[in-house]
Formats: structure tokens, sequence, C-alpha cells
């Protein structure tokens, strides 16, 4: 029932990603809603899909915590206890990311050693893509707290991008240590004494160039970032048209460039990599953009499923107890 445009949209793209992956899908939220949006796929039955019942929807503007104790049959909410009880995998929500994190939270606990949770989401650079976290789940952070978030992310890298080795470079306002506030420099010494491959600190310039595989901040920082981003994807893509648009020369080059423009549209499309995983909650769980197209959300469940086939969860847990002796 989350998203923009629930429940279709997450219908289609739950429905398109059963047809392709060996796994069961229970779609959760308003039954005669669902069963609405599911005509347009006569064949769902035969696809090991199920519908499970949620009365409740937590909206957008309603404060997470508040909205949980009012609301205890919201869908995101069920869903989380579905995979508590293990009869689930994995979450995928497009909804509210605050009642995401709550609900995941409350439901599953945190990993050992994990004080925080972090969004870790994929962003593209000049190479292969790279990992930012936090992208908004913990908007207020001490240093430890980044230091984890490195270490979740390195896993991450390693796993989603098949990174050996991963550069993990801290967002602050300059290169040299002494450079940032008090938690950027108290961040960077404890990196710098982590078994982490830590590079310093990365500037926002750098961010996209593919110096870090990995860039570490607080979530009210990174979801800035995050969202300065897709505004400027959208303007400058709008820009790029007008001027295409313009006279009959450029028209001629856009239709000779067409299928540059197309890859690099792919290149910034945050549906290619379907959501952010949730890093630091002890369960999977995967969070989609509110305007997540159909093809989004599918691609949001294949990562799910790709991650529940794995030992991510373990890969984590080690990767904080060998940094559980850094002093703090």
């Amino acid at each position: 029932m989350g998203g923009d445009h629930a429940p279709s949209v997450v219908v289609d793209g739950a429905v398109a990603a059963a047809r392709h992956l060996d796994a069961g899908i229970a779609l959760v939220g308003r039954t005669a809603e669902i069963e609405r949006a599911l005509r347009a796929h006569p064949d769902w039955h035969t696809l090991g899909i199920e519908i499970v019942d949620a009365p409740d929807v937590i909206a957008m503007a309603e404060a997470p915590v508040p909205a949980m104790r009012r609301k205890p049959r919201s869908s995101v909410r069920v869903a989380a206890d579905l995979v508590a009880k293990r009869e689930a995998a994995a979450l995928v929500s497009a909804g509210h990311t605050g009642a995401t994190v709550v609900s995941a939270h409350a439901a599953f606990g945190m990993v050992a050693g994990v004080d925080r949770p972090a969004l870790a989401t994929t962003i593209p650079t000049r190479g292969r893509p790279a990992v930012l976290l936090d992208a908004g789940a913990t908007v207020e952070c001490r240093p430890q707290h980044l230091l984890q978030f490195a270490v979740m992310g390195s896993v991450y890298a390693r796993l989603a991008h098949g990174v050996d080795d991963p550069r993990v470079g801290l967002l602050s306002i300059g290169e040299e240590e002494s450079k940032g506030n008090e938690l950027t420099r108290e961040a960077h010494r404890l990196l710098k004494a982590s078994p982490l491959r830590f590079i310093g600190n990365v500037e926002g310039r750098e961010i996209y160039s593919g110096v870090a595989d990995v860039v570490v901040c607080d979530g009210f920082t990174g979801n800035i970032v995050l969202k300065t981003s897709e505004g400027l994807v959208e303007t400058v893509e709008a820009l790029l048209g007008d001027e295409l648009r313009g006279t009959f020369s450029s028209q001629v080059g856009y239709l000779l460039s067409k299928r540059a423009l197309r890859r690099f549209r792919r290149r910034l499309d945050y549906s290619e990599y379907g959501g952010a995983a949730l890093l630091g909650v002890a369960g999977l769980v995967i969070v989609g953009h509110g305007q997540s197209s159909a093809r989004a959300i599918r691609n949001a469940v294949a990562m799910a499923y790709r991650f529940a086939g794995g030992e991510f969860m373990a890969r984590v847990e080690q990767g904080i107890g060998a940094v559980a002796s850094v002093k703090h």
C-alpha cells in the first residue's frame, strides 16, 4: 500500500518479479484494493502470489511512531511481522520510510554490535556503482555509528557490486582530516584505526567520481545529497531536451545520439537498482522510492531475492565483530 502510485504499480511490479523468480510473493494490504489491481493479471493465481490482509495504511505525512501505535495492523507492520515469524524471507516497501524503519526495528531488533540502522543506496559513478549511506534512516549520529555504517556499507559493496576490497570515504567539507565538524573529525579517527580500507575524507564533488566505493555520512546529510542529486538529474534532462529540440541540426544530432542518451538515462535511473537496503536491523529489508515504477518494484523484489539466498546477515555480523575492538 506504500508509494505514490500504490497499490496498482506495486502489484504490477510484484507480478513481473513473480514471473521471473522462483519465489512466492505476499502482497500485504487492503484485500479489496489489491484484488482490484490484480485483475490486470489474470494469471496471478499461478505465480505463487498470495494476499495478506492489513486494513490500515501509514500515510506519508504521519509521524511514524505515533502512527504505528494507532495502527498496529498497518500494512508495513504486518509485512514486517511475517518476516519476523519466518513466514517470509524479506520485506520490500515503497511506502513511508520512517514507518518502515520503525516497523523493522520493532519486529527484528538490531544486529549485534550495531546501534542504529542505515539506508544504503546505490549511486552511479564514472566506473562501477558505489554505495552511499546513511540515506535517511538515522538523522542524528555519533562517530561510532558512522564506523558501523562503513562496515555494513563495505559488506554491501562486496555482495551487491562485487567489490573485493571496497574503498571507504567519509563525506566532509575538505580532504584534510582536521576539516569538518566534531562528528566527522572523530569518525575519521575511528575509521583510520579500523581494518577497513579507509581513504580519508571525500568532498561532495567527489561522490560521483568513483574515488570511493562506499561513502559514509549521517542520515540528514545523506538524504539531502540524494534528493539534490535526483533534482539535478531531472533538471539536466529537461535542459538537455530543450536544447536538442531547439534547432534542426540539434534534432538530427539527437537522433544520432539517441542510443547513448538512453544508456546515460539508464545509468542515472534509480529504478535500475530497485531500492535501498536497510542495514543494521536483524532482518532483510529493501526500501523503495516513493515514486517507484513497476520496474523499480520488480528490481527491488529481485534484490531482496538475491540477498535472501546468500549470507548477507552473517557477513554483516562478521564485519561488525572485526571492528568491535576499535575504541569509541
